[in-house]
């Protein structure tokens, strides 16, 4: 039988009385473990990544968007490594959106650009995953010509995965399906995975450097050529070093990627930049791309060494060993 004990406490003409249970007469209980990384759903179409309480990235996807992205990109000293827009010229690059999904030929139809393009208009969150040290977002979007047309649907997930000293991985998996008919996306050096870096980190405001997988630095070497990887390093504070890899996947049609970067902060990998790739109705296009979010300047034999990790990469055996 549960007893109950009850305390009146009386002082300053105060009467307190306390009721609780009886020692060894309570139901053993614990609380389930929380997760050290969360996405939470936030107002206004958004959703962020935290990590230990602190947001490290929040996913943008309102339906006045034309497209949606990913701002902040936080590295550990507590700043985004990437911004808004280009430093020097924000107007004609508006669409430069921090780390975003977008491509310049779609049936003819640009969704690079702001100006009379097509939209990337989100639809729908399919589901929020937890898995302790991984988190997910699933969403599923529409890519609409001008004129209304849906040229492809899309299903999008964006997983965050923690990893030692504060950095941690963004991955991107993309899955595009044309509705009815063949859709081509044409050669172009635009599309599919833009990163706009910080100012400070670009090369030409910050002295920040640009390195790839072949050796290549800046972007006398390393623009429109193939590698499996690029990086893009710079100070963001006076005393910290940071910086993103952009990892392409071994499973895309174009691997190794073709690289587009600038000296002025911006880096992007080229899905069609050797040519044309079809889209058939009855065979999706299946995407994935990696930003290693990282501290330092890494060497290039630590990023070849994340970068075969993440080829390897199973979120959902990852999600299950982390607590799911």
């Amino acid at each position: 039988m549960t007893q109950w004990i009850v305390v009146t406490w009386r002082t300053i003409g105060i009467t307190l009385t306390i009721v609780a249970l009886a020692a060894g007469s309570e139901e053993p209980w614990s609380p389930k473990p929380v997760p050290l990384l969360q996405v939470l759903p936030m107002p206004y179409d958004q959703a962020a990544f935290v990590r230990d309480g602190v947001e490290i990235a929040r996913y943008h996807f309102g339906a006045d968007l034309r497209r949606p992205f990913l701002y902040p990109i936080m590295g550990s000293a507590g700043r985004s490594l990437t911004r808004m827009g280009h430093p020097w010229d924000p107007e004609s690059h508006s669409h430069h959106n921090s780390v975003w999904v977008s491509h310049n030929d779609v049936a003819g139809v640009s969704f690079w650009s702001d100006q009379n393009a097509g939209r990337i208009i989100h639809k729908r969150i399919v589901r929020y995953e937890d898995g302790g040290r991984a988190s997910k977002i699933v969403a599923e979007n529409d890519w609409v010509a001008p004129d209304g047309r849906t040229l492809l649907r899309e299903s999008r997930q964006v997983v965050v995965v923690l990893q030692e000293e504060r950095q941690w991985l963004l991955l991107i998996d993309l899955d595009l399906r044309a509705p009815d008919k063949a859709v081509t996306l044409g050669k172009t050096p635009f599309g599919m995975v833009g990163v706009r870096m910080a100012k400070s980190i670009g090369v030409h405001d910050g002295n920040g450097r640009i390195r790839n997988s072949a050796g290549g630095v800046n972007e006398d070497d390393v623009l429109w050529k193939p590698a499996r990887w690029v990086d893009y390093s710079g100070a963001i504070t006076d005393e910290m070093v940071e910086g993103i890899t952009l990892l392409d996947h071994p499973d895309n049609p174009n691997h190794p990627s073709v690289f587009h970067v600038r000296n002025d902060g911006w880096m992007g990998a080229s899905l069609t930049f050797d040519g044309p790739l079809a889209v058939e109705p009855d065979k999706p296009l299946r995407l994935r791309y990696g930003l290693w979010v990282h501290a330092g300047m890494p060497t290039a034999d630590r990023i070849e060494q994340l970068w075969g990790q993440f080829t390897k990469l199973d979120v959902e055996v990852l999600e299950r060993r982390s607590g799911r």
